[in-house]
């Protein structure tokens, strides 16, 4: 599990060479008085398929813990599968948010889930409400995605599951390795089933706090004392520079003329309070990726992370 602490600002560098003693002062200062994102409980990110807590100086959610922690949250990257299915990685993030309250008494946590992320703190919600305060899912698999339903499709029919399976668990296993997190089970088959629309739907029959009763429609705001929101992005080409642009082209031609993020639909992210579901984002603008290359006129989605543990504080959470 990785842990993420306050960094000074870059712009008291100058000043620090001048005076070490006057900088380290303002540095106290303006940390003391940003408290933007000081909420009462923990955020935990959580990252979804082929994801990772960080690699080296990449974090999935690029730029999102530190900006956090900055304005006075206190922040958990927990490490889960890369791969692997949704009740399974939901009880490895349950034993490390049990564990956390053990040994920091920390009673609540406020958990953001990105793409199969959702389905993973929407599990540890269901399954001990008592340690949730709050659930966000961004682009989050929540009614399942087509490019999965495609890729089981395909591999079913031309009877290369097993091959194929074989093959992305070895890749999955290299993230979790970089990552840190070596001995982490991957499961591939087992996540793309999670993430289909069957899938989904089979997880959304036992697990059903906060999913829309028609499609496309508003869930409940709050089940079981906790709050669920979700947000998603419906623009799938955005950065002529960002490599992952034309994977995400072509996955979101699955879609035809239903608005998607390139790998799920605007509809099927739906949970809860739909704070905004039509961002300038692709799949991985949600989390800032890669490297912070997006749209040149998008919304900045540290900014999004920012203002929804505003909202947060607000609400005493």
């Amino acid at each position: 599990m990785t842990a993420f602490f306050t960094r000074l600002p870059a712009k008291f560098g100058a000043a620090c060479a001048l005076s070490a003693s006057l900088c380290l002062g303002l540095a106290v200062s303006v940390q003391a008085q940003d408290t933007y994102t000081k909420t009462k409980y923990p955020i935990v990110l959580v990252h979804g398929l082929f994801g990772f807590d960080s690699i080296g100086p990449a974090d999935y959610f690029y730029g999102v813990p530190s900006a956090l922690t900055r304005g006075g949250a206190r922040v958990v990257v927990p490490s889960t599968s890369a791969a692997n299915t949704s009740e399974v990685r939901g009880e490895q993030l349950l034993a490390q948010l049990r564990a956390l309250r053990a040994a920091n008494g920390t009673q609540k946590f406020n958990l953001i889930g990105h793409s199969h992320g959702a389905q993973t703190v929407r599990y540890v919600a269901a399954v001990e409400p008592a340690l949730v305060a709050s659930v966000l899912t961004v682009g989050g698999v929540n009614g399942g995605s087509k490019v999965a339903d495609a890729v089981l499709a395909g591999t079913s029919a031309t009877g290369t599951t097993p091959a194929v399976a074989a093959i992305v668990d070895a890749f999955a296993s290299v993230i979790s390795f970089l990552s840190g997190e070596p001995k982490l089970p991957q499961n591939s088959f087992g996540a793309l089933s999670s993430l289909t629309t069957a899938g989904a739907a089979n997880f959304n029959r036992r697990f059903p706090q906060a999913v829309p009763s028609v499609s496309c429609g508003q869930g409940a705001a709050q089940v079981n004392g906790i709050r669920y929101y979700s947000a998603s992005g419906t623009r799938v080409l955005t950065n002529i520079l960002d490599v992952t642009d034309p994977l995400l082209g072509l996955t979101g031609v699955l879609f035809g003329f239903e608005a998607s993020d390139g790998l799920v639909s605007r509809c099927s992210s739906h949970l809860g309070t739909t704070l905004r579901d039509n961002y300038d984002w692709n799949h991985l603008d949600e989390v800032n990726q890669a490297f912070g290359l997006r749209g040149l006129f998008s919304q900045d989605p540290v900014a999004f992370y920012r203002s929804h543990a505003n909202r947060l504080k607000t609400l005493g959470l």
